[in-house]
């Protein structure tokens, strides 16, 4: 696809290891790009050794560039959803700490109110018994992760999958959601 040429907007989510959350969102028709990095926190270009040991109040996350005529950002905050443990305010599943918390980074007022509103669409659910705890904030200055984070997934497969298998998202994700969520 001609890059050029695509209408291209971005979403950021975090949503704990930032290898687990590039799959769920490369493969979905009209995303462009998901980058890997690190935002949230009070240091100028953190590295992965310090945003892993919690030392720059950064998280985690991902930056999808997308074509909202093909999928929506309300769709991609359903694909989030799907892949996270919502109510975890110390981590996700293996990965703990502040760095691994799960956020929506809006870049607008009007991602802000759709997070908003599907944050409180899931919560009016019944599927958690707990509450929603992901953040919803501003963005602030997203920094890529180092290279050999980028599509680690496909890179080092067999080091993902093993890491992904002993994580814990795999098996919370399928008792939440079925084998629709992975």
């Amino acid at each position: 696809m001609d890059m050029d040429n695509a209408k291209t907007t971005k979403a950021i989510f975090a949503g704990g290891c930032f290898w687990c959350m590039e799959p769920p969102f490369a493969k979905l028709d009209g995303v462009h790009a998901v980058v890997s990095g690190y935002i949230g926190g009070d240091k100028d270009n953190p590295t992965y050794q310090e945003v892993s040991a919690g030392i720059t109040g950064h998280a985690e996350a991902v930056e999808i560039s997308f074509d909202p005529t093909k999928i929506s950002y309300d769709q991609l905050l359903d694909v989030l959803w799907m892949n996270i443990d919502p109510t975890d305010e110390r981590g996700q599943f293996v990965d703990r700490g502040n760095q691994y918390r799960s956020s929506i980074f809006y870049l607008n007022d009007e991602q802000k109110q759709l997070a908003e509103a599907s944050r409180d669409r899931l919560a009016k659910s019944g599927r958690f018994n707990d509450p929603i705890v992901t953040e919803i904030v501003a963005a602030t200055r997203f920094y890529p992760a180092e290279d050999y984070h980028q599509d680690y997934y496909k890179v080092s497969t067999v080091r993902y999958k093993s890491y992904r298998q002993n994580s814990g998202r795999d098996q919370f994700l399928e008792k939440t959601w079925g084998k629709k969520g992975m």
